[in-house]
């Protein structure tokens, strides 16, 4: 297959069967055995659709003699493939944006037999209407967000913050990766990815934090092999710093909800003399966890299949460092995951219950005088300094405590930090530290 077709399969996955783009991407690029620029091809092509849904439809409205709402779910994905090609991206021929929409509707809408020579149609049409179509003025259309979303974001953002988050849901994340210090250091990393043909920048604020380029398969790259990084973004490798893991010997640290197991490496390369006791809730990525730890040379790593909510009596009073990154609502990390905008915000009301009781249940395992992290990738108030007000209300023995952060980095109020995508350069991310009475 080609980079279209692995990309139509991907909207067809997402739409048909509730699959996350991300992950369905790189198994589908595994899976057609994409080359390195193909594979970049069909993950622009994939995350632009879904980024640019809303703008793409009030795009088709005009260029459509019937309604959008009446197209045929594949013509309809079709039509967005083309319709990216044609007005978002400069360098794809228009006439190749044509021709391969019209052989996908063959392959794929054979029972819709008008679907070729309607695909044809409308993209001509959209190119001989390039730069002469109404543009969007409404934020729902101009930046693809559902209306209610925008809604939720505005109460907790404000005006002026929410257009700038909006328009950096929309743009290409970058690739975020971390050093794996015990093996290497940031220079001699970024000379030897250098010579595998991968641009590397050190991240501004985050030491030892590379933004990448041109990686293709990250996993084929012999640095990835070697152990000498990992990929986690600055926002969640900060949250791991300001936990502030003490250096002794014997400490002992908690992530409770740990999967992909990103933070855990981060504890582990912080306080390498430390026990960390690395949890996730799913069976199968304890295995994708300890490889991670195997991987990168990790032997202070302990993985474990356990739900955060469920008591764990020998732990009661016994960890140092409690890292709960909790499960949420993910709208921190829309321009990773760019269909998560459009999941029913309504199924996500029971959250801040959920984050609740695993928070209190975490912080049992905190010994006197330790130290309580608690984190998500949402933005929502209601998710995030709520849940740390419900908290402290239920509870003397936790008070907050000031966060230590790069320069140029603010607290909201003393222990907590929201961190915007269009404002800082990470994902969305909240960041709150907790410390026992000893």
């Amino acid at each position: 297959m080609g980079a279209r077709e692995t990309a139509l399969n991907v909207l067809i996955a997402c739409r048909q069967q509730g699959a996350w783009s991300n992950s369905i991407l790189k198994e589908y690029i595994s899976r057609d055995g994409l080359d390195r620029r193909d594979a970049a091809l069909a993950a622009r092509l994939c995350y632009g659709v879904q980024q640019n849904r809303g703008k793409l439809d009030f795009y088709l409205a005009q260029l459509l003699t019937g309604k959008v709402k009446d197209l045929h779910p594949l013509i309809h994905d079709i039509l967005h493939l083309g319709l990216y090609q044609i007005y978002e991206m400069d360098k794809i021929p228009t006439s190749a944006a044509v021709n391969e929409a019209v052989t996908l509707a063959k392959k794929y809408c054979r029972r819709q037999k008008f679907a070729p020579g309607l695909t044809n149609a409308v993209l001509r049409n959209a190119v001989r209407s390039q730069g002469s179509l109404k543009e969007p003025v409404k934020l729902e259309d101009k930046y693809s967000h559902p209306a209610e979303l925008i809604r939720l974001l505005k109460t907790d953002l404000g005006t002026d913050r929410l257009e700038a988050m909006l328009a950096a849901n929309n743009t290409v994340p970058p690739l975020t990766v971390q050093v794996n210090t015990l093996r290497t250091n940031q220079e001699e990393l970024i000379e030897k990815l250098q010579k595998e043909g991968v641009e590397a920048e050190p991240h501004r604020w985050m030491p030892n934090c590379l933004v990448l380029s041109g990686t293709g398969n990250i996993e084929k790259l012999e640095a990835f092999q070697q152990g000498l990084f990992y990929v986690q973004d600055a926002a969640s490798k900060l949250a791991v710093l300001c936990a502030q893991i003490p250096q002794e010997d014997g400490i002992r640290v908690l992530d409770c909800c740990a999967a992909p197991g990103g933070k855990s490496y981060a504890a582990a390369m912080a306080a390498p003399n430390a026990k960390i006791q690395s949890c996730d809730i799913h069976p199968h990525k304890i295995g994708l966890i300890e490889a991670g730890a195997k991987r990168l040379g990790l032997t202070n790593i302990s993985a474990r299949c356990l739900d955060a909510t469920i008591d764990e009596e020998a732990w009661h009073d016994r960890m140092d460092v409690v890292l709960a990154d909790v499960p949420c609502s993910g709208y921190g990390i829309i321009r990773k995951k760019p269909d998560i905008r459009y999941k029913d915000p309504k199924t996500m009301e029971d959250l801040p219950a959920l984050q609740l009781q695993i928070l209190k249940k975490q912080a049992e395992y905190v010994k006197p005088g330790g130290v309580l992290l608690y984190s998500t990738c949402t933005l929502l108030k209601r998710e995030n300094a709520q849940v740390v007000n419900a908290f402290l209300q239920t509870t003397t023995d936790f008070s907050l405590e000031e966060l230590t952060l790069p320069e140029g980095i603010a607290q909201d109020s003393p222990g907590m930090l929201t961190l915007i995508p269009g404002k800082q350069e990470t994902d969305g991310f909240f960041i709150c530290r907790l410390r026992r009475k000893a």
